[in-house]
This record gives C-alpha cells, sequence and structure tokens, in this order.
C-alpha cells in the first residue's frame, strides 16, 4: 500500500476561475502521481496556478491555463505553463510536459556525474 502524500507544500492558485474543489482535486491527484514517481519533489515547493482568460472586446472561445512552479534544492526554479480550451485538458498537458521536463532534469544531473567521474578517472590513470 501507498504511503500517503504530504501536500503541505503545494498551493493551489485560482486566476478569474471560481475556486472548484474538483479541480483541486485534479490537481492535488496529478501532483501526487508525480510525488511517487519522484520523490526529491516532495521536498519541493510547488505552485499551481489555474486561470482563465477571456476577452470583453472581442467575442470568442475562453483560454484556459494551468502553470506549476516547482522550487527547491533538485528542481531549481522549474516554471511550466499550458494552455487549452478546456481546464482539464491544459492540466493534462502540463501533467504530461512536466514529467518530461523531471525526466530531463535528472537525465542531466547523471549526465554531470558521469563526467565528473570520468574526469577523475582520467586524471587517476594520467598521474
Amino acid at each position: 500500500m501507498d504511503k500517503p502524500i504530504d501536500f503541505s507544500r503545494l498551493s493551489i492558485a485560482f486566476k478569474n476561475l471560481d475556486k472548484s474543489e474538483l479541480a483541486q482535486e485534479i490537481v492535488r491527484e496529478r501532483v501526487g502521481e508525480l510525488f511517487r514517481k519522484f520523490p526529491n519533489l516532495a521536498s519541493h515547493d510547488v505552485r499551481v496556478s489555474l486561470s482563465m482568460e477571456n476577452s470583453f472586446s472581442q467575442a470568442g472561445p475562453d483560454l484556459f491555463s494551468a502553470k506549476m512552479i516547482v522550487q527547491g534544492s533538485r528542481y531549481k526554479n522549474l516554471i511550466l505553463e499550458k494552455s487549452a480550451p478546456n481546464l482539464y485538458q491544459a492540466l493534462a498537458e502540463l501533467d504530461g510536459h512536466l514529467l518530461e521536463r523531471l525526466n530531463r532534469a535528472g537525465d542531466r544531473r547523471r549526465i554531470k556525474n558521469r563526467k565528473q567521474k570520468r574526469q577523475i578517472k582520467v586524471s587517476q590513470i594520467e598521474g
């Protein structure tokens, strides 16, 4: 059984949008999934901003945005924003791209560590 996730460092803000328990629950569910895949993320401050933009001067569909800001030691100032005609679609796109972004950040760290180890080995061989 999975251990319960601590959401104390997660904040959800609504801009130009009424607060929705359903939207908050979906954010918690998606962020919780990321916390399970990336345990180091739990020690970071995670802010999610959900907003809606509509033009008063021009008729047309509303545009919903989901923006996530992750601040901490391992994932430094990671900012990602996605927009879609539907709030839940924007959240789904944000989730998918954030997973890719977090994987890439982990890859960068592994590559850096490998380079350092290779340099140590080369210096030991030469020395």
